[in-house]
Parts: structure tokens; sequence; C-alpha cells
């Protein structure tokens, strides 16, 4: 049997390889410019292997009725990791993901093809755009995981963005976004004042050390009109093989207390992260 070879191809934003996992059949992790991108196990769509993207998961285990299908919109799509998790644990969900780089679309489509009724329609549009399309009241879970490089767009950022999700997602809907940031986090806590003031209920998923300000690193910023589902989310993410803290209430209003709205006129991107602190090899 031939061992899988990388693959590497120029997509037009960048350099994607992606690169076989010796230890797992099927299995290959995704990068772009060298910055982990996705992890997909073909035979084993509920395998996630990045921390911050299990974190998501125990977001999506949580959304609405226990393996019930849900109406996803994910912002950005890579291997499609989640949409793939989402299909194998809540079959019958209907997902719609919008992915930029279409040379990268094709990349994925080719090589790490998703199985047949999947229930998932991948869109070679801009994030916002594809947001800003979507009709009102249509997604149950609205997942954001854009990075252009190692950076979320500075159009992905802003109060104006928060309230285009806010009209997509159904009363009781949840959005998930990650976030990187680190010591005095100017940017996240900017980003949670965004939401503020659209969603009633607001969530921060890290690792401590990071919450500490003692490296730079990734944070699942949730919200929500509806009261989130904060005890069970807590066990699973201080169980997990990453243990996460979970942050709301009071600790979470502590935590961005004095942080302001940031309007489309004046959003940057996220900031850039220290050198190795995503890239591989």
């Amino acid at each position: 049997m031939n061992e899988p070879i990388p693959v590497i191809r120029d997509t037009g934003r960048g350099t994607a390889r992606l690169l076989p996992d010796v230890d797992r059949d099927r299995a290959w992790l995704l990068t772009v410019d060298g910055a982990p991108q996705s992890y997909v196990d073909l035979d084993e769509p509920e395998h996630l292997e990045f921390e911050y993207v299990r974190r998501l998961g125990h977001v999506v285990d949580r959304a609405g009725a226990p393996g019930a299908p849900l109406d996803v919109l994910h912002l950005g799509g890579g291997a499609l990791t989640l949409p793939r998790y989402v299909a194998a644990t809540r079959p019958g969900s209907r997902q719609d993901v919008a992915e930029a780089d279409r040379g990268l679309v094709d990349l994925v489509h080719e090589h790490l093809p998703l199985p047949d009724g999947a229930g998932v329609t991948v869109h070679g549009a801009d994030a916002r755009g594809l947001l800003e399309d979507a009709p009102e009241g249509s997604a149950d879970l609205l997942i954001a995981d854009v990075f252009g490089g190692a950076r979320v767009p500075a159009h992905l950022t802003s109060v104006e963005y928060a309230r285009a999700a806010g009209r997509v997602l159904r009363t009781g809907g949840v959005y998930a976004a990650n976030l990187a940031d680190s010591a005095p986090f100017t940017f996240l806590r900017s980003q949670l004042a965004n939401f503020a003031e659209v969603f009633d209920e607001l969530a921060l998923i890290a690792e401590p050390a990071v919450l500490r300000g003692r490296r730079f690193g990734n944070a699942v910023l949730l919200a929500s009109r509806a009261p989130l589902d904060i005890g069970p989310l807590t066990r699973l993410c201080a169980a997990d093989a990453f243990p996460a803290r979970v942050e709301h209430g009071a600790g979470l209003a502590r935590f961005m207390r004095g942080a302001k709205p940031v309007r489309d006129s004046e959003a940057v991107a996220s900031p850039e992260p220290p050198d190795g602190a995503f890239s591989i090899g």
C-alpha cells in the first residue's frame, strides 16, 4: 500500500500544504504559509485535534437539543473540520461555509472530499459578504474562524459586523468565534465590547495561561441573546485533554471593563502573533 504524500499548491492567497499524519490513517494537516489551518481525519470526523477547535466542538455539542440537526453558517472553511464534525454528530444539519480562497476550496474538494449527503454547501466568497447576504434569522449557530495568514481581517472586527451576525442568528442562536490575542488584550476586549452592543450574553473560553496574560493564544468568544449553557460547557472544557476556563458574568465584565466598540471606519486586523506562535516546521 502506497504511503500518502504531501500535497503542495499555490492557491493564489498563499502556499497551502496538505501533510499526512503518520499516526492516523487518512488524517491530514492543512497549513497555509506555514501556519496550521485545519486538521481532518476522513475516517473519524468526530476527532478534533486542535485545542481551540475542540472548544468550538463543545459549543456545537451544547447547541440546541442533543444530536438534533442545526442550521449552521461557517465563516472560514479551511479543510472543513467543523462542518464535517457537525455532519457526523448532528445528521440532517444544513450548513453553509464561506471560504474566500477559491484555490483552497478546490484543493480541499479534490483531496479531502466531503461524504455524500453531508449537507454542506461551500461558497467561494468573502465571509462578511456571505454573512450580509444570508437571510435574517436563518442560523442556529454561526461559527467564525477566519484568518488572513495569522490575523483576523479588519472587516470582521467591527460592531457593524457584530450586528450583521445578530441579524442572521435566530432567537436563542449562538455566535462562536476563534480569536487570538495576548495581554493587555486590547483586541480581544474590543471584540467583546462589539458583541455586547448586540447580544445580552457573552462568554470567553481559553486556556488559563492565556487568560492570565502569560502567552499569546486562542480564545473562543461566545455571544447569544438567550442564556448560554455555561455550567455544562464549563465542565466539558475543564475535563478536556487540553483544559480551558470559561469566563462569564462578573469575571468577564471585569476583563472587558472600559473597552469600547470599534466601528468599520477604525477597525484593524487582530494582532500579529509573535514568531513561532502558530507556525510549524
